[in-house]
C-alpha cells in the first residue's frame, strides 16, 4: 500500500486525494449549477454541474494520486483542493491554485494555511525558482493572502476579465526560492 502524503498545520491538513475522497468532493465542487465558492474562483469560466457518474467518468482519474491536486481537511473534513500545473514545464514555471468550497472556512486563514504548507512541499519537492498564483481583482481575498505569504504581485492586466458585465482586473502574484526563506525565516523570529 502506498503512503499518502500529508502535510499538516494544526488542525488543518493538505494531503494527496484518495479514492474515499471522490464522493465529498463531487458534493462540493460539482453536485450544484451556481455554488457559492464558484462566486470567487474564476466566476469568468462557466461551471457545469456532474451528476456523480459523470463525475467519476470525467474527474475521477485527474485526482486520485495526483500529485499536482490534493485536498485540504480541517478536523478530518474535506472543505477544499489545492493544485498546480504548468504555465511551462521546461522553464519550471509553476501556477498554483486553491478553492475552498464551504463559505464556513472562508476569510479564518485557512487557505493562508494551506498554501504555506503548499508552497514549503513545492519548494522542498521540486528544483522551482518560482512558484505563483493568478486571481482577479474581485476576490480580494486572494490578493491579501499572497501579500500575507510574502508574495509580490508581479502583474496586473487591467480590464481583461468580464463578470456580470464589470471588467476586472487579472491578478499574479508570485515569489522566488530566496523570497520564500526570508519570509520563514521572518516568521520564526
Amino acid at each position: 500500500m502506498e503512503t499518502i502524503q500529508r502535510y499538516e498545520d494544526g488542525t488543518l491538513a493538505i494531503r494527496q486525494t484518495t479514492e474515499a475522497d471522490t464522493e465529498r468532493m463531487w458534493e462540493l465542487a460539482f453536485r450544484e449549477e451556481s455554488p457559492e465558492w464558484k462566486k470567487w474562483d474564476a466566476p469568468y469560466y462557466a461551471h457545469e454541474a456532474l451528476t456523480y457518474e459523470q463525475f467519476l467518468e470525467q474527474k475521477k482519474a485527474q485526482m486520485i494520486g495526483n500529485k499536482a491536486r490534493w485536498v485540504i481537511e480541517v478536523d478530518g473534513e474535506l472543505i477544499g483542493m489545492i493544485s498546480y500545473y504548468w504555465e511551462h514545464e521546461e522553464s519550471l514555471w509553476l501556477e498554483m491554485g486553491i478553492v475552498i468550497f464551504h463559505p464556513d472556512y472562508w476569510s479564518g486563514g485557512y487557505g493562508t494555511r494551506a498554501l504555506r504548507l503548499w508552497i514549503d512541499h513545492l519548494f522542498q519537492t521540486m528544483p522551482l525558482v518560482r512558484v505563483g498564483y493568478t486571481t482577479w481583482s474581485g476576490n480580494e481575498r486572494m490578493i491579501q493572502v499572497g501579500y500575507k505569504l510574502g508574495m509580490t504581485m508581479e502583474a496586473r492586466l487591467r480590464k481583461c476579465r468580464l463578470y456580470q458585465g464589470v471588467y476586472y482586473d487579472s491578478i499574479r502574484m508570485g515569489m522566488l526560492r530566496e523570497e520564500w526563506e526570508q519570509h520563514k525565516q521572518a516568521e520564526r523570529q
